[in-house]
């Protein structure tokens, strides 16, 4: 039996050293090591033996049997560190290759615009404000000089949430709260850009949403000279400093005079063209000196203070600007469209 075992051991040992893969060292732990491997079946017959040569024998087997295990081991880890360097060698890396690159998104026109005038009026000493989406009644119309049942409500559909609850039609509201705010004795300078809404027909030039913006100056001694110097620097910084402005007299319920503002084409230079409908000019904006009536309510004393207050439309910079011919195109997400402006 002695010779029996270690002629088991010598087999797979030299099985073993000739082995190239793990799947047939699994075979040869089954084939020797198995419930019904050679060992084990040659153990099966140490029951004949004497109780003298049982120890004996018992002992040279788990020699064996450890020689054999500790040669699959150690069989096993070789075959693995050479199956996993194989496969670094093919899955190497290329350093000197160049990246594939990844694409960044980037501002969106409107907001690059918004920026852009923000950024402008900041440099003229204007703060930022915001306010609600959600209005009230109160400071939708009333503080602006438009009470109840005034028909200069119906120059703007409404987005009705209960009788005194509304979508603001204008970022008007925040010049409201902001003169409330400061308690008519603090002289200021802001604008609030912002979403507003208008029931009104999806089309080339108008939308149910659009963004707005709206600057208001109130201080002593402010003139309507101030507000075209004002408008003057915004168009010539916004459209070159080749473009002239002009003030047409117009109505607005919260200020008084009233005025339309004009630039001149920049297509035809003031010639006349189809873009500027043969008027070398084109509306822009609309504006005017603070209404004394808003002041009041707002607690200022409009024989003290004065202001002015003017608003546009982000949207219909962009499309004088860069020649876009549809509102919707901004809101259509088109990529194509929209990654044209990421340096804008």
């Amino acid at each position: 039996m002695k010779e029996q075992l270690e002629a088991i051991r010598v087999e797979a040992l030299e099985r073993i050293a000739e082995v190239e893969d793990i799947k047939t060292l699994q075979d040869i732990r089954i084939t020797y090591l198995g419930k019904k491997g050679s060992l084990t079946s040659v153990l099966k017959g140490m029951g004949k033996l004497s109780k003298e040569e049982r120890p004996v024998v018992g002992e040279i087997a788990n020699k064996v049997r450890d020689a054999i295990t500790t040669s699959l081991e150690a069989k096993i880890e070789v075959l693995e560190n050479a199956a996993l360097e194989k496969q670094l060698e093919a899955e190497s890396i290329d350093v000197t290759l160049p990246g594939r690159p990844v694409k960044v998104g980037g501002p969106h026109l409107l907001t690059s615009i918004v920026e852009e005038i923000e950024d402008l009026f900041i440099g003229m000493g204007y703060e930022i404000k915001e306010g609600p989406e959600v209005e009230t009644d109160y400071f939708n119309f009333e503080a602006l000089n438009l009470p109840k049942n005034h028909p200069a409500r119906d120059m703007q559909d409404t987005f009705y949430i209960t009788n005194e609850l509304l979508l603001r039609t204008h970022t008007s509201p925040v010049q409201a709260r902001t003169m409330r705010e400061y308690k008519g004795i603090k002289p200021f300078k802001m604008i609030c850009p912002g979403k507003v809404y208008r029931r009104d027909n999806d089309d080339a030039t108008h939308s149910h949403q659009f963004t707005q913006i709206e600057g208001l100056y109130v201080d002593k001694n402010v003139r309507m000279s101030d507000l075209k110097g004002t408008l003057d620097t915004f168009a010539k910084k916004m459209f070159g400093e080749d473009r002239s402005i002009r003030l047409r007299p117009s109505f607005f319920p919260f200020t008084e005079p009233s005025v339309e503002m004009d630039i001149s084409c920049k297509v035809c230079n003031g010639e006349g063209c189809s873009v500027c409908k043969g008027t070398g000019w084109i509306e822009i904006l609309g504006g005017g000196m603070v209404h004394p009536n808003v002041l009041e309510m707002a607690g200022y004393d409009p024989q003290v203070y004065s202001g002015f207050a003017f608003g546009m439309g982000p949207e219909r910079i962009a499309m004088l600007k860069y020649g876009v011919n549809d509102i919707r195109t901004f809101y259509t997400n088109d990529v194509r469209f929209l990654k044209q402006y990421h340096q804008a």
